[in-house]
């Protein structure tokens, strides 16, 4: 697998896919949303998938465009919110890169992706009840990130910024990494 990939990884409305495009293009690397990918593949919109298929199916692609993916080197990629509920795609992206986690205060989450209909699992009739409780049961995925940023109250230029400096300064990899990748692994 190749290594030097950055993934972002968070809820929905926390900026990565806009962090992403900022990064990859400061960086000189690739970027890449996950999503758009898969919509790209799948000749359908994400929102058509969990309706036809329903969200065990769309794990199913989803981890299958994060191994292509992760075969590729100096690629910044935006991952769905999801995408840490699976222990084999958080294995996949800290074998291959750096998994950064960037959070927000539900408030702020409803405020970025309120009129969004692309974004099935908001389309209740509770969106900050549904995001606070899916929050919470992702809480212990997102953990497993080399870094965590809460993007609320930060610029998109802050946001790269402080991504840049963790890269520059190392606090994403090491020993600690591999030990953390043996007992995902293990628990998967």
């Amino acid at each position: 697998m190749a290594q030097n990939n950055i993934y972002l990884v968070g809820f929905m409305g926390t900026g990565k896919t806009s962090v992403g495009k900022a990064l990859a293009k400061k960086k000189g690397s690739n970027f890449v949303d996950l999503d758009d990918l898969i919509e790209l593949k799948e000749r359908r919109r994400i929102t058509d998938i969990f309706a036809q298929d329903g969200e065990p199916y769309f794990r199913r692609i989803e981890r299958k465009t994060l191994k292509e993916v992760a075969r590729q080197k100096n690629f910044v990629v935006a991952c769905g919110g999801g995408i840490v509920i699976d222990p084999e795609n958080i294995v996949v992206m800290k074998e291959s890169g750096v998994m950064i986690c960037l959070s927000a205060a539900p408030e702020v989450i409803i405020a970025r992706t309120c009129g969004s209909s692309g974004r099935p699992l908001l389309n209740v009739a509770d969106p900050k009840t549904q995001i606070e409780l899916l929050l919470n049961l992702r809480a212990p995925y997102y953990a497993h990130a080399d870094k965590s940023i809460d993007t609320s109250c930060l610029s998109l230029k802050e946001v790269v910024e402080k991504i840049i400096k963790m890269l520059l300064s190392g606090h994403t990899a090491g020993a600690k990494k591999r030990k953390e990748n043996r007992r995902i692994s293990k628990s998967a």
